[in-house]
């Protein structure tokens, strides 16, 4: 399990979060963990995947997995497969990719057997509290109307974030990580007051024009 607070970064497909980019970004972000002592995980595309974890010290996980075993299953990309490449966990359920309860489930308890860290993805403190029965290691609650856009949810819903964090607790321990529209540390120091042990950006690190700058401005809201 990774220290909390928690940083995840995810890469999406933009394109400067792909190929030569990718690589270049991870090595950033390893930079400033290490500078800063701070948890940062990188979430990429399945192509990457495997040459950022051999260049890198910090976690790395998939953006998405299969619910599938090895076999007769074309285009898809199994649990199995990516702990073979020694990549670290996987990111379940993002709103950009959502599943079947029963699909989440499978992903969950495979990244258990397989001792991988699973960060599945909510909407709403509704679903964020149906899934903690589900144990996974992390839940990150994203309204799916913010992601992407320059109104953080720790701004526009922080009810939302405090409704989550009740709905997770009263069924199992488990860190609640919160995401959308989340650009600088202002908006993750609220998030941490609320009582988030982490977020999930993209945007405001892939795209930025400095993504050095805005790790370590998201890292001062942590601190």
């Amino acid at each position: 399990m990774w220290k909390t607070p928690v940083l995840i970064v995810n890469f999406k497909l933009y394109k400067s979060g792909v190929g030569e980019k990718a690589l270049e970004l991870a090595r950033i972000l390893d930079k400033v963990s290490k500078e800063r002592g701070v948890s940062i995980i990188a979430a990429v595309n399945t192509f990457d995947a495997y040459r950022i974890k051999n260049e890198v010290k910090i976690p790395v996980i998939l953006q998405h997995a299969d619910a599938v075993e090895f076999g007769a299953h074309t285009g898809r990309i199994n649990v199995e497969l990516a702990r073979e490449y020694n990549l670290d966990g996987l990111l379940i359920n993002h709103s950009e990719r959502m599943l079947k309860i029963s699909d989440i489930d499978f992903l969950i308890q495979k990244s258990k057997d397989l001792n991988m860290v699973s960060v599945v993805c909510a909407n709403n403190s509704r679903v964020a509290g149906a899934l903690a029965f589900l144990e996974p290691d992390f839940i990150a609650m994203e309204p799916p109307e913010l992601i992407g856009g320059n109104v953080s949810v720790s701004t526009a819903k922080p009810e939302a974030i405090v409704e989550t964090i009740e709905a997770v607790k009263s069924v199992r321990n488990i860190p609640v990580l919160v995401g959308a529209g989340i650009k600088n540390g202002k908006d993750v120091r609220k998030a941490i007051e609320l009582g988030a042990e982490g977020v999930l950006v993209a945007s405001g690190v892939v795209k930025a024009k400095d993504p050095e700058m805005a790790l370590n401005d998201l890292i001062g809201g942590m601190m």
